[in-house]
């Protein structure tokens, strides 16, 4: 999980050193909201037809408090482990500035210029994160495996376009994207929310106002209700797909803009927040500061999120700007507005663009100790405060950018194709990468090189072989036609999704259920069921073993309720159809048993549920046995070794450890009937195991075999069907 971009969503702060701010508790905010952050040469972008207002030194030292929280919690640091929660206070605060200077616009000229307030957005804030993003992919070229510089490069494409928050969202949900390391540009989904909101927003206030003019109604008025429908739509939208989707939920503009219409709310009732005696003002302003910094301790990664439990951070938030007005010198100001916190906050969004790539790209490959992720976080200074004083300054306060909007939104364009092109370069090298090598490629033979029956010898693995196929910078690609098919459920839903392929009229009727350890070997059943006239359903979910045990997801292991209510779901309808045969096949081992405890027994007493149901019905259950994981990313590795191929081998030992395997075994032991077939000698036929067979590629995305290689297994496959009691021939022809 990845937090919010800190961003100034005012004009720009006060460079730090140019101008002297008002002491502490002396700053005072417009009835109207027009709160801003006072810059250096305010004076001059003024004659340029800028707004002016008050500093607010509690609002730029929440910044503060914000990017401190999002950095220590990116670090690692063990005791802050809800630090993601920042995100809510940037967001409250930016709809709150951005709404305090439209509704100021409006009183002031009775209308929004649309040019002007996107222009000065565009100069804020595309230098700078363009920067970032061009530096980010020629880092990723030197020091990131080619096999991700095609997500990456999209990533930063999508970024650039302010709609990395939706393709992450959609990546939350994709099984086979599961286990990818954080992308380094994961942390601009939260920039992407807040552009698509100033999009709109300005927009709706125009529609408000027209409103409004033709009803005789007042502005605020109007405002205020229309803020309160659509706020309170996203809450409950917020609510309801957390609870049902966390993973989706954390990312899309839906389940977050009641977060900015918090903010937005407490600009549209400035004069009333002024109102609020001082005793009040100073109690909401502490226990608000509190609720923000309380948040970053007690929740986690565990906790549904954003959902109500963001609630915390977000009304702690709005506690404290709606207390500032009024709270002077002894609130929170005390604190927030001192020079330290101010600092912080005027360069919160230069420090949190550039800390992010760093840790993401040094902990891919593995752990990242706290020491290195506080040292990663320190090294992000420097090139955050260039940034600010050499990108972001220069051009927020040009004067000659400032008058003219097109000037502004011209420059902002050329900083935008900038990034899109550097994330478009990444994607293109990996084309032209690829290995080309045509028709022989069909001709592979992966297992068939092995023959029927492989043995166990000390295998010489060669490091280099004519060609590989699949590619391994393609390898993500060969997957079984199931998905694109529709047939593979993802990890929301507890929908059924059933397929059925081959002679669909045939009395032999092979079922094949479970998660994508079944699914893979979906090519092979495939190719046997149309040589032997097989009716073949299969019904999959990703991570869902099938299994009458309340199941677990992810690491760290939580419920994973879509998966038992699919399960019995299954269960039902398998029962009630009585298929001739059933193949189950899976990677994991555990679930919670009726102490909530996480154990492999638990899983075999569910199993063990399901097998003997559908034994007592007379359908013959065949367990195909799990392929492990080899330890390491082999389309990975074979791409960095393509003449050392030896240097991903894996030992045939990781099988002594797979838990799913063990699950399997146990059950297949007590259940009267069932068989379970083992072609792990097929995939590793040596006590080391070499990462290319017969010139295909056997793995992909981490534990999954491709779908080339399963296909050469037909052979091995109908062997062993055949000695389980589900009769399979198998010619060369087919």
């Amino acid at each position: 999980m990845v937090s919010a971009q800190p961003r100034e969503t005012a004009d720009g702060p006060r460079p730090t050193g140019q101008a002297k701010a008002r002491p502490a508790g002396q700053a005072k905010v417009r009835p109207a909201g027009q709160a801003t952050v006072r810059s250096a040469g305010r004076a001059k972008v003024r004659s340029a037809g800028r707004s002016t207002a008050h500093f607010r030194g509690d609002v730029a030292g929440l910044r503060a408090v914000a990017v401190v929280l999002v950095l220590l919690y990116h670090a690692g640091v063990g005791f802050l482990p809800g630090g993601f929660a920042g995100v809510d206070v940037f967001f409250v605060i930016s709809g709150f500035l951005i709404t305090g200077q439209l509704l100021a616009e409006v009183d002031r000229t009775g209308r929004i210029s649309l040019l002007r307030f996107y222009a000065r957005r565009t100069k804020r804030i595309l230098p700078a994160a363009a920067v970032v993003l061009i530096v980010t992919a020629v880092v990723v070229w030197f020091a990131v495996p080619r096999i991700r510089w095609q997500d990456i490069g999209g990533d930063i494409v999508a970024s650039a376009t302010y709609v990395v928050n939706w393709r992450l969202a959609d990546r939350a949900v994709d099984y086979f994207a599961q286990g990818t390391p954080a992308s380094p540009v994961q942390h601009f989904w939260s920039l992407a929310v807040e552009e698509q909101f100033y999009v709109v927003w300005p927009l709706l206030i125009l529609a408000a106002v027209a409103i409004a003019r033709l009803g005789g109604h007042r502005i605020r008025t109007v405002l205020a209700i229309g803020l309160g429908a659509v706020g309170m739509a996203s809450f409950v939208w917020s609510v309801v797909d957390t609870s049902i989707d966390p993973g989706r939920a954390f990312f899309v503009t839906t389940t977050r803009i009641w977060e900015l219409a918090v903010g937005a709310g407490i600009a549209l009732a400035a004069t009333y927040c002024a109102r609020l005696r001082r005793s009040h003002a100073l109690v909401i302003g502490w226990i608000g500061l509190a609720a923000i910094v309380v948040s970053g301790f007690v929740v986690d990664t565990t906790t549904p999120w954003p959902g109500y439990a963001a609630l915390l951070p977000t009304l702690g938030t709005a506690a404290v700007i709606v207390a500032g007005t009024t709270a002077g010198r002894r609130g929170p100001v005390a604190i927030l507005g001192t020079r330290p916190f101010r600092q912080v906050g005027d360069l919160s969004y230069s420090l949190y663009l550039w800390h992010w790539p760093l840790i993401a790209i040094v902990a891919a490959d593995g752990h990242l100790s706290v020491g290195i992720g506080l040292l990663l976080t320190a090294a992000s200074v420097g090139p955050a405060w260039l940034t600010f004083r050499y990108v972001e300054n220069p051009i927020r306060f040009s004067l000659g950018v400032a008058a003219s909007p097109r000037l502004a939104l011209g420059l902002g364009g050329n900083f935008t194709l900038a990034g899109i092109s550097a994330g478009i370069a990444l994607v293109i090298s990996v084309a032209l990468s690829v290995t080309t090598v045509g028709n022989a490629a069909r001709l592979a033979p992966g297992a068939a090189s092995l023959g029927r029956s492989p043995t166990l010898p000390s295998t010489v693995i060669p490091n280099q072989v004519p060609f590989i196929t699949p590619d391994p910078l393609r390898a993500g690609a060969d997957v079984p036609v199931t998905t694109a098919d529709g047939c593979f459920q993802n990890f929301t839903s507890s929908t059924v999704l059933w397929c059925t392929y081959a002679n669909t009229r045939s009395k032999t009727e092979v079922v094949l259920v479970g998660d994508s350890k079944m699914d893979e070997w979906f090519p092979a059943f495939y190719r046997l069921a149309k040589q032997n006239n097989w009716k073949l359903s299969i019904a999959v979910k990703g991570a869902c073993a099938f299994t009458l045990a309340n199941s677990q997801q992810g690491e760290p292991a939580r419920p994973y309720p879509s998966c038992t209510a699919w399960n019995r779901t299954l269960l039902a309808k398998l029962l009630a159809d009585r298929p001739t045969y059933v193949v189950t096949s899976q990677g994991g081992g555990y679930a919670y048993d009726s102490k909530g405890h996480s154990t492999v027994g638990a899983m075999v007493a569910g199993m063990r549920a399901s097998w003997s149901a559908l034994a007592a019905v007379g359908t013959k259950v065949i367990a195909l046995a799990n392929n492990p994981h080899p330890g390491l990313d082999i389309d990975q590795c074979v791409d960095q070794h393509r003449t050392r191929l030896s240097a991903c081998a894996y030992s045939h030992d990781v099988r002594r450890t797979d838990s799913g395997y063990a699950a399997q075994r146990a059950t297949a032991a007590i259940v009267p009937g069932v068989k379970m077939i083992d072609l792990f000698n097929s995939i590793c036929p040596g006590t080391r195991c070499s990462p290319v067979i017969g010139d295909v590629l056997v793995y992909r995305q981490g534990s999954h075999l491709t779908a080339t290689y399963v296909k050469s297994l037909t052979p091995q496959l109908a062997t062993a069907l055949s000695g389980a009691g589900l009769p399979a021939r198998y010619g060369p022809a087919q």
